[in-house]
């Protein structure tokens, strides 16, 4: 079904009849809009099975952000995070990028990396040379572990071997397992490869195995995006589309050659893709691990995102950066939210999971520059924080709209400023 991520006044309807209308939109059933509508979706039963030590389970706030349009397809995007205005500002910035075509994506195949550590080589040169002799040998030992993944297409495509020649234990390589891991994140698969052949590799290049383990640097499975917002779309009251595309490449730049910087914008752009890795079920602590690991390719800390100015004057924003999530296994299969957020985007491959993800995290990069080029980052945030801190100081029910109120007409967000509100009379 064609689905129309456009939510117009979503923010003025409560909690149950925003569930109605993404129900209504992307075709949930009457058990799945259950599911979504109480809380504790996830049975401790199902908790238990997963990790261990369990005690209970954790809730995030589960929301949605509107108005992407990717490659043409209108998609709603399931969010699961804490923290006010990263929906909101995510949501804006695809609304406006609708005027231009919305967020075009793409990526390359989903392959992954095992590493295979070897020590105590002392001709790591020949031994390299050994083990890429023996290369077919060896894809076809760790493909013989995984008859379902070579039957779905997948499989060890290749071997690469590292050297490290002078380490203060001595040479040391690292053979490389290149695994199309399909729809899966894959680190089972490719850990259980790297075992799979350690033997085998110590016979060959002569020396000790010690770790077998994936790399979270997946730098050949990438995912990229790209948005364009004319002059007209973002002019502001206060200010002029030209000046915010000049401030918003300033702000770029600054992140480009500052790794101060750098750190604050790249976790404003993570800001938009945990949440969705969240939501999905998927790893965040591997995506995390190869965003920062990938910022740091050139040899030093910088943004992940470019932002330019067309021939035409229109801003132009790209993202390229490792996404290793899953449509399979873990979470993404066992939790019965990431099941529903899969089916409220209607993805069909991890591919296309990790391209909606950047094009999130795009557009949260461009809010959070947006604002910090005009009116600065705490108007808008604090506006949105406005409700945490009126539940903070006490205020149920509908005192939290009142004390809200009283927080933006005063410009004033503190804790105390809400506890002295609440202590007026009502209508004070």
């Amino acid at each position: 079904m064609a689905i129309d991520s456009t939510l117009p006044n979503f923010r003025s309807l409560n909690p149950q009849e925003r569930l109605a209308h993404i129900c209504k939109a992307v075709g949930l059933d009457d058990a799945q809009y259950s599911q979504l509508a109480k809380p504790g979706a996830l049975p401790l039963e199902t908790a238990n099975g997963m990790i261990e030590n369990v005690i209970g389970t954790f809730e995030l706030p589960m929301a949605v952000a509107g108005y992407f349009q990717i490659n043409g397809k209108d998609v709603i995007v399931p969010m699961a995070v804490e923290e006010p205005s990263i929906v909101a500002a995510a949501s804006f910035m695809a609304k406006l990028a609708r005027v231009s075509g919305g967020f075009q994506t793409s990526s390359t195949g989903p392959l992954m990396r095992a590493q295979v550590q070897v020590v105590g080589v002392s001709d790591p040169y020949g031994a390299r040379l050994a083990i890429l002799k023996h290369k077919d040998e060896l894809i076809g030992l760790a493909n013989s572990r995984d008859k379902v993944l070579i039957g779905l297409g997948g499989g060890c495509r290749d071997i690469e071997v590292h050297v490290f020649p002078d380490t203060p234990r001595g040479p040391m390589i690292v053979a490389h397992l290149i695994v199309d891991v399909r729809d899966a994140m894959g680190a089972n698969t490719v850990n259980t490869m790297a075992e799979s052949i350690a033997e085998r590799v110590e016979q060959i290049a002569g020396g000790k195995v010690r770790l077998r383990i994936l790399s979270n640097l997946a730098d050949l499975r990438l995912a990229r995006a790209s948005v364009r917002y004319s002059a007209d779309t973002l002019a502001t009251k206060d200010y002029s589309g030209e000046e915010v595309i000049d401030g918003v490449i300033d702000a770029y730049l600054f992140a480009a050659i500052d790794p101060y910087r750098a750190a604050t914008h790249n976790k404003g752009i993570m800001n938009g893709i945990d949440p969705v890795i969240v939501a999905t079920g998927n790893d965040w602590r591997a995506v995390e691990a190869g965003a920062h690991a990938y910022a740091t390719r050139g040899g030093r800390y910088t943004s992940l995102t470019t932002w330019e100015k067309a021939q035409n004057g229109d801003l132009v924003g790209t993202i390229e950066m490792p996404m290793p999530v899953g449509l399979v296994g873990g979470a993404t299969k066992t939790h019965p939210l990431a099941r529903l957020a899969l089916k409220i985007m209607d993805v069909k491959s991890a591919q296309e999971l990790g391209e909606i993800a950047v094009a999130v995290g795009l557009a949260q990069n461009m809010g959070a520059l947006r604002a910090l080029a005009t009116e600065g980052i705490q108007r808008g945030h604090m506006t949105l924080h406005a409700r945490n801190i009126a539940l903070g100081a006490g205020a149920t029910g509908d005192d939290v709209d009142w004390v809200v109120k009283q927080m933006i007409s005063s410009a004033d967000f503190r804790t105390d400023f809400a506890i002295e509100v609440l202590q007026r009379p009502r209508h004070a």
